[in-house]
């Protein structure tokens, strides 16, 4: 029988491990997640709304013409049939996803007109790239994720979603997009962004989790390093360029072969550089205070990503009731050319550029 001595150790002990698991463990979690963060509007002074665009997952922005592309849905789609949180209700979801255009300067919208697709489970779409043909500007290539229901009577909810990527082909000014292929491969699991190449036969994506379905995916936001980016030839097939990340999401690549994966779990920025045989060698990370989503690199080389300053927000209220608003913040990625700062080891300059309330 325990004496009272060792009885008073034991519950020390215990209080000691459950008061270091929440200040070491669950308490820098929840921080990231914006637990009790003060969320103070900047940089959105000039902003308007755009009542037409709805639900539009990832932008792209055509650097030369300032015209945006955009991968839309509806709210409600968004709401039912979002797999990367777990939105499995394929009755709910959109087969008439789009990709639209908008120019800031006109204000004009166009909705492009799908041509040579022939589907019957549609689009349903998560992550884009936009990328204008290495043998001629005027034609863009269109790489699409789309998250298909499962064929006949198999359920989402117990095999996932049926992912692959859609490779398009449009022209600056254009009102439609033609399909080129279909990719499905083994190694297309949780497709969330994508990468492509200017030849449109080759793209980079990124897994935003190591298996489709099931408890074991929450693991993840513990710590669990399943993420991956895979890269796909559409002659040659697909391979894993780098396994065994951490809350891979948003992905972008700079032309000097520099690619940059966004964490959105645990925030932060990862730089890898492309090897000779298509694979990604990690060579960087930059700690970010929130988790965060798609990435874009302006011309001067900056990597821009959206991000969650409640991230407890988006999966608990807004996921729930898209009129609840949720906020959002837009950071900015830099090379640090202060010598003093950098000879400390900091690489890279982190801005808060923007933030809704």
């Amino acid at each position: 029988m325990p004496t009272l001595h060792s009885l008073l150790n034991s519950i020390a002990i215990l209080i000691a491990v459950v008061g270091g698991s929440w200040e070491f463990f669950v308490k820098p979690r929840l921080a990231l997640l914006g637990y009790g963060r003060v969320l103070e509007p900047i940089g959105n002074t000039d902003c308007k709304k755009i009542q037409e665009l709805s639900a539009c997952e990832k932008i792209v922005l055509h650097q030369p013409t300032g015209v945006l592309y955009l991968a839309c849905s509806t709210p409600s789609s968004r709401v039912h049939w979002t797999p990367a949180v777990d939105r499995l209700n394929a009755t709910g979801a959109s087969r008439e996803d789009y990709v639209a255009t908008y120019d800031p300067k006109t204000s004009r919208i166009n909705r492009l007109q799908v041509r040579n697709f022939e589907s019957s489970r549609g689009l349903s779409l998560h992550g884009m790239d936009v990328v204008p043909s290495s043998s001629n500007p005027s034609e863009l290539f269109v790489y699409l994720v789309n998250h298909r229901a499962p064929l006949g009577k198999l359920l989402a909810k117990e095999v996932g979603a049926d992912s692959v990527i859609e490779v398009f082909k449009t022209t600056i000014g254009g009102t439609t997009l033609t399909h080129i292929k279909t990719v499905e491969d083994p190694i297309i699991i949780t497709p969330n962004d994508i990468v492509g190449a200017a030849d449109g036969k080759s793209f980079y994506f990124t897994n935003d989790h190591g298996v489709k379905v099931g408890h074991v995916r929450a693991l993840d936001n513990l710590g669990r390093a399943t993420t991956s980016v895979g890269y796909c030839h559409l002659e040659k097939g697909c391979h894993y360029a780098i396994q065994n990340m951490h809350g891979n999401n948003g992905i972008a690549a700079a032309p000097n072969g520099t690619f940059y994966v966004a964490n959105a779990v645990s925030g932060g920025l990862y730089v890898l550089e492309k090897q000779a045989d298509n694979t990604l060698v990690l060579t960087d990370s930059v700690p970010t205070d929130r988790g965060m989503d798609n990435l874009s690199i302006d011309s001067e080389g900056s990597v821009w990503a959206a991000s969650f300053p409640s991230a407890m927000t988006l999966i608990f209220k807004h996921f729930e009731d898209p009129s609840i608003p949720c906020p959002s913040s837009a950071l900015r990625f830099s090379i640090n050319t202060d010598t003093k700062t950098a000879t400390l080891g900091v690489k890279y300059n982190v801005e808060k550029v923007s933030a809704e309330r």
